[in-house]
């Protein structure tokens, strides 16, 4: 199942984000909130960021694949919102407004593809059936 590789990887990303927030807690000794830290802030915002984007994407992503999309369509959105993903974190990261617009877009890319997807491969004689 191709959408399993995207579920590792988007969950090897919450984790390396999940990562980065207990550092910093640790590291300010922040128990709770930012603290007033920028530092921490913005990794609280990233890994919730990804908290709002991955599990709908990967939810997308399997739909896809068991409505009987196209491997190639599967990996391809699949590749997208981890790029997307990737991208948005790095200028998080680094302050790079134009990853982090990139990542954005290329997120919202992939969900509009998974959900095109999900609509075109969708079995609606079933949908509408009245069994």
């Amino acid at each position: 199942m191709v959408s399993a590789l995207y579920a590792v990887l988007g969950a090897l990303l919450l984790i390396k984000l999940s990562w980065d927030v207990v550092r910093l807690r640790s590291m300010y000794r922040v128990s709770y909130g930012d603290g007033g830290f920028t530092e921490l802030q913005s990794a609280i915002r990233a890994h919730g960021n990804a908290v709002e984007y991955i599990p709908i994407a990967l939810l997308l992503l399997l739909f896809l694949e068991m409505d009987g999309a196209e491997t190639w369509m599967v990996h391809l959105c699949g590749l997208i919102i981890i790029l997307g993903r990737l991208m948005h974190y790095y200028g998080f990261h680094h302050r790079l407004v134009r990853w982090r617009r990139a990542g954005i877009l290329a997120t919202w890319l992939s969900l509009a593809l998974m959900v095109a997807g999900n609509l075109w491969y969708l079995p609606w004689e079933l949908v509408f059936s009245l069994h």
